[in-house]
């Protein structure tokens, strides 16, 4: 027979919009440039499907400019929640 442990409930902190402020920021401007991001990447293979390499390859740098922003963005998100589990 196989056994389950029961899940031990903790009570959740419940941390104020204004003191969670920076990190809804950060999860925003990281959604946004991966959106970003992904639209000159569907930009860029659009333009080869034409034969505008060209056009692809500004898109493509156009896209890993975005996917850059994102990256560094999630860092600083990333910190932040490591600064807040120290404080806990």
């Amino acid at each position: 027979m196989k056994t389950t442990e029961t899940p031990v409930k903790t009570e959740k902190e419940i941390v104020p919009v204004a003191e969670n402020k920076k990190d809804i920021e950060n999860h925003k401007k990281t959604a946004a440039h991966l959106q970003e991001s992904a639209t000159h990447h569907l930009d860029a293979a659009k333009h080869h499907e034409e034969g505008n390499h060209e056009k692809a390859a500004k898109s493509t740098v156009a896209a890993q400019g975005h996917f850059a922003l994102a990256s560094e963005t999630q860092k600083d998100d990333t910190k932040q929640h490591a600064l807040n589990t120290k404080k806990s």
